[in-house]
């Protein structure tokens, strides 16, 4: 600061001084600047203050660029645009806008996107509505982990209509440790998409099926209708139990697995969540997992088609402190405050 008074005063006392006298000041004071040049270090060390005096002088006469020497001329001038922008950075600050996201929910978002891998922003966004923690989707999406992206299943929905009335039924296939094929069948309810029943064999007959059927469905929840494919498993037995349930069957077309949406959706985010990330010892090993699963898919898991709530409904908690349970053998975590 005393350095910029000095300059202040040095040009004052020039206002008194003759021509011919500032002229030999001048010369002097080139020719010493020449010669701590020769002396001086390669570069010289400047302070903020230094900068700014040049900068103030280069507004008030931007001839004096030919007079400097210690610095490039275009060094002052980048000096000069760096103040105007850092000056029209702070004139256009902002004075208001959307508040800002408390830090702890911004962790929470982090901390769901990190245990649950196989989770998106809207799945996350589910769960913080069911903690009471209403932002939007946009938001999450900001916050989580970013990952590389893997390619979704797209599917088209059908049979909007009387969709409490209609369920649906399919086989998928998983191996064992041994290589051997075990045969999963689920029976999925078009209301609330929720899995009404599951078995597993390693050797499915229509028999097998036509008994999966009748546990499924008590006798004031039959469905009108069940939607299936053309697989020979649901054989003469299947239809006959049908018939006397008052359950009308409807196979698809051949070859067409997207006229049976919404089981196949559900066998994919099965295999995508809980199966494939797992090695199935038999039988047994199977059942238990798929019974964890299909636990946290109806009372857990939201949904896009259910308004993000899960198939049995989840209450919305909005106080106390919010802790994760491990569900599916850690592959998926439950929130909820206690």
């Amino acid at each position: 600061m005393l350095t910029i008074v000095r300059l202040v005063w040095s040009w004052l006392t020039t206002l008194l001084k003759s021509r011919e006298r500032l002229e030999a000041e001048n010369v002097v004071l080139r020719h010493q600047l020449n010669v701590l040049r020769r002396r001086a270090p390669q570069r010289l060390r400047l302070s903020g203050l230094d900068r700014l005096a040049f900068v103030w002088l280069y507004r008030l006469r931007p001839a004096v660029l030919d007079a400097v020497t210690i610095v490039r001329p275009e060094t002052v001038v980048r000096w000069h645009r760096m103040g105007f922008k850092a000056f029209w950075r702070w004139k256009s600050r902002s004075h208001g806008g959307r508040p800002t996201i408390p830090q702890e929910i911004r962790d929470l978002v982090r901390e769901m996107s990190r245990a649950n891998f196989l989770w998106g922003a809207p799945h996350i966004h589910g769960e913080l509505l069911k903690l009471g923690i209403d932002i939007a989707e946009s938001t999450v999406a900001k916050y989580m982990i970013r990952r590389p992206q893997r390619p979704g299943q797209s599917w088209a929905t059908f049979l909007r209509n009387h969709a409490d009335g209609i369920a649906a039924a399919d086989l998928f296939v998983v191996p064992t440790i041994g290589f051997k094929l075990l045969y999963c069948l689920v029976i999925l309810a078009y209301g609330r998409r929720k899995p009404v029943h599951y078995a597993v064999t390693a050797h499915p007959t229509a028999e097998w099926v036509a008994r999966q059927i009748v546990e499924a469905f008590p006798w004031d929840e039959v469905p009108e209708f069940l939607v299936r494919d053309r697989d020979a498993v649901y054989g003469g037995a299947v239809k006959r139990c049908l018939r006397a349930m008052g359950t009308r069957a409807r196979p698809i077309a051949p070859r067409s697995p997207w006229q049976n949406a919404y089981i196949e959706r559900w066998i994919g985010s099965a295999r995508r969540e809980c199966v494939d990330r797992v090695i199935v010892l038999g039988q047994s090993h199977l059942r238990r997992i798929m019974s964890a699963y299909v636990r946290y898919y109806n009372d857990a898991r939201t949904h896009l088609s259910l308004d993000k709530d899960a198939p049995l409904g989840r209450k919305i908690m909005r106080f106390g402190e919010v802790v994760a349970e491990p569900m599916v053998g850690g592959l998926h975590h439950r929130y909820a405050r206690i």
